[in-house]
């Protein structure tokens, strides 16, 4: 199991990732890493910076996640790639399937496929049970993501993704209907106070949050419900999800969002990652990607009536 760890500073105005670093064995890149997934607090405050600066008797406590039992073997696991070169793949994942190895999901993820199909051929940007990974999506979240083969591959697409040089548009079925037929959501997203197992919506410039954007767009309303299209231009934990609960309308059958809300009888909340686009990060040639609603999401598209076909 991984320790927990508490210390008090000696130091004063230092930065958090340095401080980290310096009072722990935990490296300058690891200690960003936990700071990244909120398992630093600070006084008893979740911090997210690693630029916050940690005076003398300030108190720190880390809680790392339980990852060090884990080891991420390859397996074989059948995989939909879209694309595949030298540098990277495109992979349209399936809804259920985890990204990456983690406390509760030891194999049977992404991770674990990729490394069988792809042996040592991935980026190590990430660590040893994130290996290519570049961008997530949730387990009960279908659809395409991109996957680095080597380290400058991963670096450059990561950079294209903190630009905002990244497209990526997602298809939702909804509770409700939005506030407009097309529109931009801009809040903070941050852990919830109430739940530390979800995110929540807040004023920007809240503390501990980061800034999030979603455009939206309806396509179909139907008897209760409408599908829509989301672009994402910022990639938070569970983004598109909090900000459709924020207005209301959260997604059909999300299990953290949408408690209570009449289920449709699907394996996860009807998220579907859908178009993907971005200049390659070595040859700078534009590439666009898309992968067509699978049968879970239209068949509950089937079931409510809507008449939309990818």
């Amino acid at each position: 199991m991984t320790e927990e760890v508490r210390f008090v500073s000696v130091d004063d105005g230092v930065r958090l990732d340095q401080s980290i670093a310096k009072a722990t064995n935990f490296s300058r890149s690891r200690a960003v890493e936990l700071i990244d997934s909120g398992c630093v607090f600070l006084n008893g405050k979740e911090v997210r910076s690693k630029k916050c600066l940690v005076n003398k008797n300030d108190r720190v406590e880390i809680f790392p996640p339980d990852d060090q039992m884990i080891d991420a073997a390859p397996q074989d696991i059948p995989l939909d790639i879209v694309y595949e070169d030298d540098d990277l793949l495109v992979v349209n994942k399936a809804q259920g399937m985890v990204v990456h190895p983690a406390p509760g999901n030891p194999d049977g993820t992404l991770v674990n496929a990729l490394l069988f199909h792809c042996g040592s051929s991935l980026s190590g940007i990430n660590g040893k049970l994130r290996p290519g990974i570049v961008h997530r999506i949730d387990k009960d979240t279908s659809g395409l993501l991109v996957v680095a083969k080597n380290d400058r591959a991963h670096a450059r697409l990561a950079a294209m993704i903190k630009t905002h040089d990244f497209t990526r548009k997602y298809y939702a079925v909804i509770y409700g209907s939005l506030p407009e037929d097309c529109g931009v959501i801009r809040s903070a997203i941050g852990r919830s106070t109430k739940d530390r197992k979800k995110m929540a919506s807040y004023p920007p410039g809240t503390d501990h949050t980061k800034d999030a954007v979603t455009y939206y767009k309806t396509l179909e309303k139907i008897d209760g419900y409408s599908l829509v299209e989301l672009t994402l231009e910022t990639g938070r934990t569970h983004q598109i999800r909090v900000h459709m609960q924020s207005l209301g309308c959260p997604v059909v059958d999300d299990p953290l969002y949408a408690s209570g809300r009449k289920k449709i009888g699907s394996g996860g909340q009807i998220l579907h990652a859908g178009f993907l686009g971005f200049q390659h990060p070595l040859t700078g040639k534009t590439m666009n990607f898309s992968a067509p609603l699978p049968c879970y999401f239209r068949n509950v598209l089937r079931k409510l009536g809507f008449k939309y076909e990818s």
